[in-house]
């Protein structure tokens, strides 16, 4: 099979997926201030991609992913200006011009302007004693042209659009909760521009935003403090090259070759914008409290086997392990307690527990210190180089080294991706460990808005697989013949690799084969290459990858027995789930697996990820409900063509219309 027949170009397909996201915001059938939400998350999406991805690639794939992100960028404007902006308009809520402002209103935008803006605008002019200034990532400029009124000469002058204000001002002053009017700071600034260049003319203005590269990465052989080089790499992303620039409306071409001189960029790098450049600034419109426009709200609910939080959380996981599907599954009822617990339990002699991204508000920050103060043995794995969120997890780590844990940052060259936690407990002469593995973070607000599994467990073959993992992570144990525990880049891959092979066997002999996994993204090009063979031979390959797959499905003769299928909605799909029928003739008798790894390059042999099996049968009933659901949504799924694109699940049965995130809080209300 040739690599062209079978993987598509992962840039591409992460397009794909952001306009899969684009178009949550075009459906209507998606509560009105979720639309506009949808716009600002595909255009953070943007962001993001650009900063970590466009500076590695070379000019013809830019140009590639540019073909086909200028369509997406121009519907997002039409649907906004065509859509959106009359529906909210519909609904009370007004985006307005400055000429629409009522008297009242410009003196109020004028008042604001005096008092919040003016003092901070900083001009800064470009000529011979002057310097091009430098300019921020993702900072909102206005490109200023000017004329001395007694000379010819006319000059460039950048004033950046102040981040600490709303991007949207609500102007009408009005108290009525289902009616609000807006204006952008932008525009306010712009009809307020004159008095910053007292006595000179200006003869245009045009708006402009930068995005610079920000994968900037040092060997970690070159240095003795893994902090030191993490804090010196945040640094140099601020100077990172820029990769994209923005400008909006009518283009001064002198402003624009500037631009582009001093910025050292090619023309496939600027890119001209027809409605915002930051959709996510709308942030004060969804704000609004209009219950009405949004989608209904959900708490999460205690997991049935929690539900008396005066039952001591170690004698439930005694009896059966515990099984939890966030946001579902309250994370404060279930992860939040049992390390609580941990903390006021006498027995409990030390806690470990791996943090990759966590809120700096994040209630176990403080648990953990007062474990330590208390005189528990306490170890915190804190990755330092979790994306965009470096700053935050030194912060923590300097905490929690302040209060006396023992913190480590994991094993050189490797980032520290899983998700586990060992809880060791004195019960008389034995010492008894409580282990918790999830897909997800350690991190309250997105176990809220994120789907994640987590499994509470003291089955020894498990729990001792976690014991040897922190040995791993904290010293240098080279431990490979775990139990239980799938661990990357260890063993995971070659054990995926293994029960792919056991069900092309069981195919090939008549026996039942089915494979399932569901994952955020996929490209690891040996396990492709497995599953393909597996659907050769007759293998069924379901696929729930949220967000890019490089495995071309369907394809006759190649790969027709897989299919992928995508789920977007409300919550973020981030559970990892594996499935191998082993030759069982009753589906829930297979193998099920959950963790933290997707089926990437980087998941498998670059970081440290750690899967676990679920084994009680309950557990696996809840989860092949979920997977089966997922592949028959008929309201968020999506299904991928043999050429890399991506249709609609069409509507068959409308009790499968309501989606798989309202059908699993329907679920988690019953239970509860």
């Amino acid at each position: 099979m040739s690599e062209k027949d079978l993987f598509l170009n992962r840039d591409l397909s992460w397009l794909e997926f952001n306009a899969r996201v684009l178009h949550e915001a075009l459906d209507d059938r998606t509560p009105l201030f979720e639309r506009v939400k949808f716009l600002g998350i595909f255009q953070s999406n943007l962001d993001e991609y650009f900063m970590k991805r466009m500076g590695s690639l070379y000019s013809q794939a830019r140009v590639r992913f540019r073909e086909q992100l200028l369509p997406l960028l121009w519907e997002t404007h039409r649907s906004f200006e065509a859509d959106i902006l009359p529906a909210l308009k519909t609904e009370g809520i007004d985006l307005v011009h400055w000429s629409e402002l009522t008297e009242e209103e410009q003196t109020r935008a004028n008042n604001y302007y005096q008092t919040n803006l003016f003092p901070i605008l900083t001009p800064l002019a470009v000529d011979s004693g002057h310097p091009f200034p430098f300019l921020s990532n993702l900072s909102i400029s206005l490109g200023v042209l000017l004329k001395h009124p007694e000379r010819d000469d006319e000059f460039f002058s950048r004033v950046k659009i102040p981040t600490h204000f709303p991007g949207w001002i609500r102007i009408d002053g009005n108290t009525d909760k289902k009616k609000a009017r807006f204006i952008s700071i932008i525009e306010i600034i712009l009809t307020n521009l004159q008095p910053v260049f007292q006595g000179m003319e200006i003869l245009e203005i045009m708006p402009f935003r930068v995005t610079r590269n920000t994968s900037i990465e040092h060997d970690e052989d070159d240095t003795d403090d893994l902090m030191d080089i993490i804090s010196e790499e945040l640094k140099e992303r601020r100077f990172g090259d820029v990769v994209r620039l923005e400008y909006w409306g009518k283009p001064n071409q002198r402003m624009l070759e500037l631009l582009r001189e001093e910025l050292h960029l090619d023309e496939d790098q600027i890119y001209e914008v027809n409605g915002l450049f930051e959709y996510s600034s709308l942030k004060p419109v969804w704000e609004l409290n209009r219950p009405d426009l949004k989608f209904e709200p959900w708490i999460p609910v205690a997991p049935a086997s929690l539900a008396d939080p005066e039952r001591d959380m170690f004698q439930l996981i005694k009896q059966h392990d515990i099984l939890v599907h966030h946001p579902y599954d309250s994370f404060s009822a279930s992860v939040e307690r049992f390390i609580r617990n941990a903390v006021n339990d006498p027995k409990v002699i030390a806690i470990k527990m791996t943090l990759y991204r966590v809120g700096a508000d994040s209630p176990l920050v403080p648990l953990l210190i007062h474990a330590a103060e208390m005189g528990k043995h306490v170890v915190c794995l804190v990755e330092l180089k979790a994306r965009f969120d470096e700053e935050k997890n030194i912060l923590v780590a300097q905490k929690l080294e302040e209060a006396g844990v023992h913190v480590v940052y994991g094993v050189l060259g490797l980032k520290t991706h899983c998700k586990t936690t060992l809880v060791v407990r004195q019960e008389g002469d034995e010492v008894k460990s409580y282990v918790h593995i999830g897909s997800g973070n350690y991190h309250s607000i997105t176990s809220r808005l994120y789907t994640d599994l987590g499994l509470f467990t003291c089955k020894k073959d498990i729990s001792d697989d976690v014991v040897h993992l922190f040995h791993y992570l904290t010293g240098r144990s080279l431990k490979k013949d775990y139990k239980k525990l799938l661990v990357a880049p260890l063993t995971m891959k070659d054990t995926f690799l293994r029960k792919i092979s056991r069900e092309i066997t069981n195919a090939k002999k008549g026996l039942p084969a089915r494979i399932i996994a569901k994952v955020n993204s996929l490209d690891e090009r040996d396990v492709s290459q497995a599953l393909a063979e597996a659907s050769q031979a007759g293998v069924k390959v379901d696929l729930i990858v949220r967000g890019f797959c490089c495995l071309r499905p369907g394809v006759k003769g190649l790969s027709e027995n897989i299919r992928v299928v995508s789920i977007l909605g409300r919550f973020l799909e981030h559970s990892r789930i594996f499935y191998f029928q082993n030759g069982e003739k009753e589906s829930i008798k297979g193998e099920f697996y959950m963790g933290s790894a997707d089926l990437m390059y980087r998941n498998l042999s670059a970081r440290v990820e750690a899967i676990a099996p679920i084994e009680e049968i309950q557990h696996r009933e809840r989860i092949f409900d979920i997977l089966t659901y997922m592949l028959q949504d008929q309201r968020q799924g999506w299904e991928m063509n043999s050429d890399g694109t991506y249709s609609r699940t069409k509507v068959k049965n409308p009790k499968k219309e309501i989606g798989t995130h309202a059908y699993l809080m329907q679920k988690a209300r019953n239970r509860a």
